[in-house]
């Protein structure tokens, strides 16, 4: 750890030597606003229901602030949020429960391609699939890290660092107690190649993750690492998109069990006209059925899930039933209707199955199928809404729980406004 920090400052050092003075006749102030409400119906959402279970109803609602500002070769930005329930609060509420979802500092030195950013902000890479924002959920995701970078139109090269504590402790402050951050630390090279002349990128990621599995009562640390590495391509010709990633995991996990697992994604999609397109995908992520051995069972990390494996987010946004760890294999199809800058439409079609076998099943798990509609109502305005179907197996009823003879669906709709309020350049 001391050599990554060590590293980190001596890049820091060598991008100041180019820096310039600084003209302040250039700046640049923002301000936005969001609130976004949505409402749910949950018939077997996230998990499976049994005969006797009740559907719930609620409304979940996002109030968030942005500010920016930009100075020439400084930028920041810091973001509040209040998220929750309605109804949640009290009407005399003096524990208010706003956050800040965002707080961060850029700053580019002189004129080269080199920033460094530090603070709290939301890493987004490739398709989401590892790293994402998660904007499904009502709070996001972000973390607290610093993130050195140098772009160019054709390269872009981005190094990450972070190390996550859960307080100031003056002794035994090795271990990271559950509530914050999900690792105790994390060092990513990530690259990305766009082609000058040609519709086509290609990106690489390395991911090295330390977590804390030591013993607090006992004041033993035993951290563990898990490395992710991978690639993501997208190519586009004429009609046709192609996108191709896959991704390797290695390490140890929290059993002290050696990992070797694997994410294979494909996607193919064909724009007929401008108003329809047609898409297909297969997904595979390696599962273990045996907690002995070589650990096989890939983990997405922190990606957004919501947009993969079935919107009713049985998979990886959710938790397998008795710490099961089966794997996904996700095959689909999609149809988007986009008639006009007002209105679009899509219609999906997945097919789970799992990875690996669990004890004497079939591997299927089942069907969903899912619909949603977006509607711009008016600048800063748009109106979304969804519903979707599952039908599962008795595989299904094993590492999930519920009954697959049960109905199980889902309906939401949401609206969003989110306007900027003033920009002023002075």
């Amino acid at each position: 750890m001391k050599n990554i920090f060590l590293t980190i400052f001596a890049c820091l050092y060598v991008m100041t030597l180019g820096a310039q003075t600084i003209d302040e006749k250039d700046n640049l102030f923002s301000m936005s606003a969001q609130i976004r409400a949505r409402g749910e119906y949950r018939n077997g959402a996230l998990f499976p229901f049994n005969y006797g279970d009740d559907p719930v109803y609620f409304i979940n609602n996002r109030a968030r602030l942005s500010i920016g500002y930009e100075r020439n070769n400084l930028e920041m930005k810091i973001s509040a949020q209040h998220v929750g329930v309605w109804g949640q609060d009290p009407q005399i509420d003096k524990n208010g429960r706003m956050i800040l979802n965002e707080a961060w500092a850029k700053m580019k030195f002189g004129n080269s391609n080199f920033y460094a950013q530090l603070g709290r902000f939301a890493l987004v890479y490739d398709d989401e699939r590892l790293l994402g924002g998660l904007d499904w959920n009502v709070a996001g995701r972000f973390h607290d890290a610093l993130r050195l970078s140098y772009q160019t139109n054709e390269h872009k090269i981005h190094i990450i660092a972070a190390l996550n504590q859960n307080d100031e402790n003056i002794s035994g402050g090795s271990f990271y107690l559950p509530g914050g951050q999900p690792y105790k630390n994390m060092q990513t090279v990530w690259y990305q190649y766009q082609a000058k002349n040609i519709p086509f990128k290609v990106s690489f990621i390395a991911m090295n993750l330390g977590f804390e599995g030591g013993n607090i009562e006992d004041k033993i640390a035993d951290n563990y690492y898990m490395q992710t590495f991978g690639t993501n391509l997208n190519y586009l010709h004429n009609k046709w998109t192609f996108k191709i990633s896959g991704y390797y995991q290695s390490g140890k996990n929290k059993n002290n069990r050696n990992i070797s697992a694997l994410l294979a994604n494909t996607d193919i999609g064909y724009k007929i006209n401008s108003i329809w397109e047609v898409s297909a995908g297969f997904d595979y992520l390696s599962g273990s059925n045996s907690s002995k051995g070589v650990d096989r069972a890939f983990n997405p990390l922190y990606g957004t899930h919501h947009k993969f494996y079935g919107a009713m987010d049985y998979f990886y946004a959710s938790a397998f039933k008795d710490n099961l760890t089966p794997g996904l294999t996700d095959s689909r199809i999609g149809l988007t209707f986009r008639p006009g800058k007002i209105i679009n439409m899509s219609l999906h079609y997945h097919y789970f199955t799992t990875a690996v076998k669990i004890d004497k099943l079939k591997k299927s798990l089942g069907s969903e199928i899912d619909y949603q509609i977006n509607v711009n109502v008016m600048k800063d305005v748009s109106l979304s809404a969804g519903y979707s179907v599952m039908k599962g197996t008795k595989t299904m009823d094993n590492i999930k729980g519920g009954n697959h003879k049960r109905w199980q669906d889902w309906g939401w709709v949401s609206i969003n406004i989110n306007p900027q309020i003033l920009k002023v350049k002075w």
